[in-house]
């Protein structure tokens, strides 16, 4: 083999190695942006349902004030 093919070799085999790597990172971007999403969803979530809990709060605590106003 001439050192121009093993040089031609080399070289494929790296490129084929970053191939791979390119398609490796690739998955895993995906499945960053994935995990990214369904984190922001559940912090909307939570948000929510935060939200929704201090709404109830509040309205028991109106309540409290008006049955204590009732009683006075």
């Amino acid at each position: 083999m001439s050192a121009l093919e093993q040089s031609l070799l080399a070289i494929s085999e790296r490129v084929d190695r970053l191939l791979d790597l390119c398609r490796s990172l690739q998955e895993e971007n995906r499945s960053l942006r994935n995990s990214q999403e369904q984190l922001a969803n559940e912090r909307a979530q939570l948000i929510a349902r935060n939200e929704q809990a201090r709404s109830r709060v509040e309205a028991m605590i109106m309540r409290l004030k008006s049955l204590e106003q009732n009683q006075a």
